[in-house]
């Protein structure tokens, strides 16, 4: 490790970061910058000491042909992406500094997206969202006071399409392997009266995925009326979706793997002479609607406000085909048949979500030749309802069609106030401090969870210099302070502790015409952590548990550089070192020490790189490379958890075709996913139990292991067409 981190001090003087750009312009016409005070107090700039890249929508446009936008960050430092179904269509997740979406804090134009209870990010909610995103920034580490859960691995903030000052109308269309295939219809008013502006998108996106049976059909939709004047700016917005998608969730093992790599066991049973079927609806079915209004005013040349009001409604279930199931579980009374006793049967049941999440989120800032002073906070109450039906048995007994089997119900409310300011101590020095106090109530009466009735109370303060070297240079220093709460799954394993998280970040930035850099050391020590065990839960998710004391020691460089003006070169790398302190772990029905173990997916090697091949400014050819290292699936670093290096390139293609006419443009765009046609594997899980049966009077740990595997060389065609 030493070794590694010498070259790449030694690479940092010839690498460069990527740009932070601001787009103002896109094919929907002439953007209003005042678009941007929504996430403005979120957000973060050059003279900020924290780290972050952005992306804008014009460097997504040209891969933007139906994945969902985890897989479109893939390569941005210290990004790891997955994707159930192997092809980025349907179920995908997102790792970055080895901390998964649970601890990435997501907002849409400042409100919280994170589920509530779990604290996951569903994109397969909203899928074809990349189309009404105009920018976005992820923020790693603990970032800035942001609202929703706190962040311990990054926080993303997505800005939602800006008001088109021109009318305009646009039709997408894509298809690809594995039949995939995407539709999508844009449109703007452009300004009326030069105030008031209706937007809105319709999308529809079907593939079978790459792993049998993995098929998704997802719908989405997005509305936004908007008024503006030279002070104000205000946003009603309407959008959403509905998944489809055939589970694909379970995995596969290693002999699997190597014989049947598409195989998904999801919905597998046997009928009454004995034969292998699959049921054919094992599948989730889910919708969700966002209700956000969002107001902000220019009170004079200092003073700004910004409120916002915010409804989000859920709801949806899985549905499974289950053998041999006790009546137990289901409240079922023994029957005979036959003059037998009968207390099993098979079942299809449906496991139901019904919440709601509603609140607001406010700012007020203050900006001066030196200070820009931002006091911030929010309140958001999320109403879950988790239940279960059987909507078919084999023998129903006494039952009824959608009894519930269970029926339980949780509620959540998040409140926080911050006040954040960078001043301008002179030409060269300027100092940031931020404080956040965030109190979180949570009640739940779950099976699964038991009696649920928690309080928290965090205060999160961060501080930072940054010290301009020169109009090139500039330097920063930063030490923050996050706390955290347990999420719903957490309490499965009985009774978990809050996290804290202490982050220290230290800088360099290097801007010029040709060259941006950005390099950073990061240390984040950890009391509590909840990392990831490596094992999921009965509806496949991860399960965590606290480890004490643990840390992450990384070093991040990522670049853009002008190469002769055709040629854009972005590579960034990320090194870290990842570790539970002192680890305990029950073997063979022994406490071991293990001492220092690698926390469960962190590899230590992360590589990305962008070569852009711009020979005109209508035509673009991309390739990009992402490489993965080595990774644990769990804590104990057993070879049997191992997920093992992986690499990839993509190639990338885009043509504008303008016109002068009633059509403006035509733009194509290819996409070749997996050149090399590298058998990867993204994702998985471990799990340990022990073993008393096989040999009386000892126990074994016996452990066991699943993979996720991605798709090899496959493609993705579009063609979008404005008018």
């Amino acid at each position: 490790m030493k070794t590694i981190f010498t070259t790449l001090a030694l690479f940092v003087l010839t690498m460069a970061s990527q740009a932070q750009e601001q787009q103002t312009d896109t094919l929907e016409g002439k953007k209003v910058v005042l678009d941007e005070v929504f996430v403005s107090a979120i957000r973060v700039t050059n003279q900020t000491p924290v780290t972050f890249s952005n992306l804008t929508k014009e460097q997504i446009k040209p891969r933007n042909l139906g994945q969902d936008i985890p897989i479109l960050m893939n390569f941005l430092p210290s990004v790891v992406t997955t994707s159930d179904a192997g092809a980025g269509v349907g179920y995908t997740g997102i790792r970055v500094r080895g901390s998964d979406a649970t601890r990435v804090n997501v907002t849409i134009n400042g409100i919280p997206y994170n589920d509530a209870e779990s604290q996951g990010t569903f994109w397969v909610n909203m899928p074809d969202f990349a189309s009404s995103t105009e920018s976005l920034q992820l923020q790693r580490g603990v970032g800035t006071s942001t609202n929703g859960a706190g962040a311990f691995g990054a926080s993303l903030n997505l800005l939602t399409d800006g008001v088109s000052e021109e009318a305009y109308g646009q039709i997408s269309s894509s298809i690809g392997s594995f039949n995939t295939l995407r539709n999508n219809l844009k449109f703007s008013t452009g300004l009326l009266g030069d105030h008031v502006e209706i937007a809105g998108r319709l999308s529809r996106i079907t593939s079978d995925g790459y792993i049998d049976r993995a098929s998704s059909e997802l719908e989405s939709y997005f509305l936004q009326g908007s008024y503006k004047d030279d002070n104000t700016l205000i946003k009603a917005l309407l959008f959403g979706g509905h998944e489809i998608t055939y589970q694909s969730w379970f995995g596969i093992d290693a002999a699997t793997l190597e014989s049947d790599r598409t195989f998904n066991p999801a919905g597998i049973n046997t009928d009454e002479n004995g034969n292998t079927q699959f049921y054919d609806k094992e599948e989730d079915n889910y919708k969700q609607d966002h209700a956000q209004l969002l107001w902000n005013d220019k009170l004079n040349e200092n003073w700004s406000t910004n409120i916002a009001l915010h409804y989000t409604r859920g709801r949806g279930y899985f549905e499974q085909f289950k053998e041999d199931e006790d009546f137990s579980t289901y409240g079922f009374t023994p029957i005979t048949v036959d003059g037998e006793e009968v207390n099993t049967t098979d079942v299809i049941r449906r496991r139901w979500l019904d919440n709601d999440f509603y609140g607001t989120v406010f700012s007020t800032n203050y900006v001066n030749d030196k200070l820009n002073f931002i006091v911030g906070g929010g309140y958001n109450k999320y109403e879950g309802d988790h239940f279960g039906e059987v909507i078919w048995a084999r023998f129903a007994s006494n039952s009824n069609i959608r009894d519930r089997y269970y029926d339980d119900s949780s509620t959540k409310t998040d409140f926080n106030i911050y006040t954040k300011a960078n001043y301008k101590l002179d030409e060269k020095w300027s100092l940031f401090g931020d404080l956040q106090y965030r109190t979180v109530d949570y009640q739940a009466n779950g099976e699964d969870t038991g009696l649920v009735d928690d309080s928290f109370n965090f205060f999160n303060p961060k501080a930072g210099v940054t010290f301009d070297l020169n109009q090139n240079n500039n330097l920063y220093l930063s030490f923050a302070v996050a706390n955290r709460e347990p999420n719903r799954n957490d309490y499965e394993n009985g009774n978990p502790e809050p996290e804290k998280l202490n982050d220290l970040e230290l800088g360099w930035r290097y801007v010029s015409s040709g060259v941006q850099v950005s390099t950073n050391l990061y240390y984040m020590n950890y009391k509590n952590q909840l990392v990831l065990t490596g094992q999921l839960n009965d509806v496949g998710a991860p399960l965590r548990e606290n480890v004490g004391d643990s840390y992450r020691l990384g070093l991040e460089i990522d670049a853009n550089v002008n190469l002769g003006g055709k040629f854009q070169w972005s590579p960034n790398i990320a090194l870290s070192s990842n570790k539970n302190k002192d680890f305990n772990f029950q073997r063979d029905g022994v406490l071991q020490n293990l001492g220092d173990t690698n926390i469960a997916f962190s590899p230590n090697i992360v590589l990305g790189n962008r070569l852009i091949y711009s020979p005109a400014e209508s035509f673009q050819v991309s390739a990009l490379t992402k490489y993965v290292g080595k990774q644990y699936m769990g804590n104990i670093d057993s070879e049997g958890s191992t997920l093992d290096a992986y690499s990839q390139t993509d190639l990338n293609i885009q043509y504008v075709i303008e016109f002068n006419s009633i059509v403006k443009s035509i733009t194509i765009s290819g996409l070749v996913n997996n050149v090399f046609n590298q058998l990867n594997v993204t994702n998985g899980y471990f799990f340990t139990f022990d073993d008393d049966f096989s040999n009386p009077g000892t126990i074994t740990t016996v452990e066991g292991a699943g993979y996720y595997p991605q798709a090899g060389t496959n493609f993705l065609v579009g063609a979008t067409v404005r008018f």
